[in-house]
């Protein structure tokens, strides 16, 4: 397989005591280590459900918000920050939640070797980093080798959704994706807003500024 691109680069950030806590002290079943062998969903959430894949959950608010409002589906949050890591553990454990785990560590790593293909029913990735600078165009996660992978590790008639407030790198995912013949979009363009996904702080603090928000929506088509 053509070498992916890293899904991110650690930059510094301080942890709050109660992250810390959450990071450092009994995670229990939350937090997945990676081995780089493929994972058993059903022995994972010890149960059958339905497992939607999150990339870079952040502060893991709005990942929490989805899988308390919806029980009967399993999430799995990929993320190497780890005050959102603390943050998301904080937060499962506040809200009760049983349908969450979490893996620390590159996200294309683990789709490529963890994740069974066509296992997932639906992929999550909100506000990728956009690597504005041209020089740093190289370095952005939603590249072909990157999106190929993506597409392998969904189901038929699987959903990957996408959102970004930076327009030209929401403009190539969107060109990039609606030319792969596996995928098809239900929206002559970019999707409308879809109203069970909360909005994020980073995004809140977007709208303030009147920053534009592009939802990239497709479903992977029957027999592929």
């Amino acid at each position: 397989m053509t070498r992916l691109v890293k899904s991110f680069v650690l930059r510094s950030g301080r942890m709050s005591r109660a992250q810390s806590r959450s990071y450092g002290e009994g995670n229990g079943p939350f937090l997945v280590p990676y081995d780089g062998s493929v994972l058993h969903f059903a022995s994972l959430f010890g149960n059958d459900h339905s497992v939607t894949v999150e990339i870079g959950f952040g502060m893991g608010g709005a990942t929490a918000e989805i899988a308390r409002a919806n029980p009967e589906k399993n999430y799995l949050g990929v993320e190497v920050f780890k005050a959102g890591i603390g943050k998301l553990i904080w937060e499962i454990r506040e809200r009760g939640l049983s349908n969450i785990r979490i893996m620390e560590h590159d996200a294309a790593e683990v789709l490529e070797h963890s994740i069974p293909p066509q296992s997932l029913d639906a992929l999550h990735i909100f506000f990728p980093d956009p690597w504005p600078k041209k020089r740093h165009h190289k370095r952005r996660l939603i590249q072909g080798p990157f999106a190929e992978l993506m597409i392998s590790r969904l189901r038929a008639e699987a959903y990957l959704y996408v959102v970004s407030d930076w327009e030209d790198y929401a403009r190539g995912i969107l060109e990039l994706l609606s030319a792969l013949p596996e995928l098809e979009n239900p929206y002559p363009g970019f999707a409308e807003p879809l109203r069970w996904r909360p909005r994020t702080k980073f995004e809140k603090k977007g709208l303030e500024k009147n920053r534009r928000i592009y939802e990239i929506y497709l479903c992977k088509r029957k027999g592929k």
